[in-house]
């Protein structure tokens, strides 16, 4: 029996000494995130519990059931549909023009594309008060300081996030499936719309993903024009946290905010892991 115990022993395979080290190489980055972002997640979701009673869902009840925050909410998720919409549009088309259209200096605009993706937000709103603020050079201050306004500047800051994918995207389309399609007749609309259009898809769709969630994010555009009547999600944080000092109010805000925007990038990840995917297929 000892015999049998011992050639079991011996017998019985090892796990490679670097699947133990690996483990341990996880720990630093788990204790950074946990300090980092656990720990004062973890705070704001105690502030958001704290009421003059003691702890409880009182201040929850309050905010969600409040007309403000449906205002807000609604707002912020209209101006991020239609800064999405608006920048799928205009990325598409004119990372279109970029990659199949012969025109001079399509290689430079790609490249500045990628010098905009590292602008601040906040340097757009400037810009789009210089013109068209109320001392700006076309004197269009009502239109700035309204939703439309912070939705232009939206759509322009946000563009490049979905040209860059769509232009990846574009440039693993095969030239033969293009060259075929040509062959058999099919006109350049019809090319577009049933091989190059479906082979994108899964980026343009990151793409627009990434979009909305920075864009239900954004605090930046709309804090520097100061758009009236237009309160979002994250200018609602701002005015109770740090204009009145509820706090709690602002927690919960705050953490409502931080759940959409995890359930959009899981849906980005989603996304963009079958756009390497269809990428990897068409290669």
């Amino acid at each position: 029996m000892s015999g049998l115990a011992l050639e079991a022993v011996v017998t019985r395979p090892r796990r490679p000494a670097g699947r133990r080290t690996r483990g341990l190489w996880l720990l630093p980055p788990l204790a950074v995130v946990a300090v980092f972002f656990g720990y004062p997640l973890a705070l704001v979701a105690g502030q958001s519990l704290t009421t003059d009673a003691g702890f409880g869902l009182g201040v929850w009840a309050e905010v969600l059931g409040s007309a403000e925050f449906r205002d807000a909410a609604w707002q912020t998720v209209l101006l991020a549909l239609g800064a999405t919409t608006g920048c799928v549009l205009l990325g598409t088309f004119l990372a279109l023009i970029i990659a199949f259209v012969p025109v001079p200096g399509a290689r430079t605009l790609s490249r500045l594309v990628d010098t905009v993706l590292a602008f601040p937000s906040f340097l757009i709103a400037l810009a789009f008060t210089f013109l068209y603020g109320s001392a700006g050079v076309f004197g269009a201050g009502g239109f700035l300081y309204s939703p439309w306004g912070v939705l232009l500047a939206e759509v322009t800051f946000y563009t490049p996030f979905v040209m860059r994918p769509a232009l990846a995207a574009f440039g693993q389309v095969p030239g033969v499936h293009l060259d075929v399609a040509a062959s058999l007749g099919a006109r350049p609309g019809r090319v577009l719309w049933r091989v190059v259009l479906p082979a994108a898809l899964p980026s343009l769709a990151s793409g627009a993903c990434l979009t909305l969630l920075l864009a239900l994010n954004e605090f930046g555009i709309v804090l520097f024009l100061g758009a009236k009547g237009v309160t979002t999600l994250p200018m609602l944080v701002y005015g109770k946290g740090i204009v009145t000092f509820d706090f709690p109010a602002a927690s919960v805000v705050a953490l409502v905010d931080v759940a959409i925007s995890l359930l959009l990038y899981g849906s980005y990840r989603v996304l963009a892991g079958r756009g390497r995917g269809a990428a990897v297929d068409a290669a």
